[in-house]
This record gives C-alpha cells, sequence and structure tokens, in this order.
C-alpha cells in the first residue's frame, strides 16, 4: 500500500548534493512532498529529511539508489521506527473576529501554541509538535477561517 515514509539522509557537505538526490527521486517518478535539510553537530555533514509517497518495496529500491550516490553517507526509511522523534513546525493565520477569539485562544492553549501577532481580524500562531498533532490544530481552526499557513514537513532525531 502506498503511504508517506521519512527518508533521512546523512550527507558530506558538498555543492550540489541536494540536486543530485532529489533527481534521483524525481527521475524514477516520485514526488517529494516535503524536504528539510540542516547541518549536523558537524558543519561538513547534513542530515536532509524528505517526504516520499510510495510503497514499502519502492521506497526501499530508492534508499538503496541513494546509498550509491557519492556524498551520500547513509541512508535511512525511518517511517516505522519507533526510535525517533518526529517534529514539524508551523506558522498559521486564522481570521478572528470578537466573537470566536475565545475559543480560538482556548484552542492555542489546549495544543500549547504560541501567539505570534494578534491583529484587528486575524491572529497568527506558531506550533510544533507530532505531525498529527499539527493536522489535527489546522483541522480544528478551519471552521474559522484560515488565511494561510505553512508548515516545515518531518525533522526527525534519534532518541
Amino acid at each position: 500500500m502506498e503511504e508517506k515514509h521519512s527518508i533521512v539522509v546523512t550527507v558530506i557537505n558538498r555543492a550540489g548534493v541536494l540536486a543530485r538526490i532529489s533527481s534521483l527521486i524525481t527521475q524514477r517518478g516520485y514526488n517529494i512532498e516535503n524536504v528539510i535539510g540542516a547541518p549536523t553537530e558537524d558543519p561538513n555533514v547534513y542530515k536532509v529529511n524528505f517526504g516520499i509517497r510510495g510503497t514499502d518495496e519502492q521506497i526501499e529500491k530508492i534508499v538503496k539508489q541513494l546509498n550509491k550516490l557519492i556524498d551520500v553517507i547513509k541512508v535511512e526509511d525511518i517511517s516505522h521506527k519507533k526510535n525517533y522523534i518526529l517534529r514539524e513546525y508551523l506558522i498559521i493565520k486564522v481570521k478572528a473576529k470578537t466573537s470566536t477569539r475565545t475559543d480560538i485562544f482556548e484552542l492555542i492553549n489546549v495544543f500549547r501554541a504560541k501567539i505570534l501577532d494578534v491583529a484587528k481580524n486575524f491572529i497568527t500562531i506558531e506550533l510544533s509538535g507530532p505531525p498529527r498533532k499539527v493536522s489535527r490544530f489546522i483541522e480544528l481552526l478551519s471552521p474559522y477561517g484560515i488565511q494561510q499557513y505553512i508548515r516545515t514537513g518531518e525533522i526527525a532525531l534519534r532518541e
């Protein structure tokens, strides 16, 4: 069954490495749903997290191909692993009439989100947490009117 997989790729930080990885994935007909990369404790080493939709077998093939790239140190599909902490970050701008602000503030408190800005007709909020929590927060704010939002996609850290 096709599902979203979280692939963590550890690479040597060289120009073009992200382009080569992305090209390998997309040339095989897979869409990258999200990508986040950042340096590790070693500035010469980056970790790049990809969200890719496919079957277990398809993702296994991608992992094997990625492992063949020169600047790749390690590739891991962490989708079914329990020893990782997964988080996403969200910034969302919600319509906030006087009559609905109290309800929105309650949701902010329940989800332990943070208010970034309050304007006459909008509230801008940030939230970090597991992907399901972020999705649920967006879903519960939808009836109030979401002006816009952006979310990072998953980042992962081994426990």
